[in-house]
């Protein structure tokens, strides 16, 4: 639960952070934060 939550703040500071950002940069950023969530998983799990 506590990589979710790292996860969902992620996602509300970019869109309210970049709200002119263009849907490719969204795209990236979404990219970019599952990408941090499997490593979140990976660290807190050993």
């Amino acid at each position: 639960m506590k990589i979710y939550i790292i996860w969902l703040i992620g996602v509300i500071l970019w869109n309210f952070g970049y709200p002119e950002a263009a849907p490719l940069l969204d795209v990236i950023a979404a990219i970019l934060l599952s990408l941090l969530s499997m490593a979140l998983k990976k660290y807190i799990s050993i």
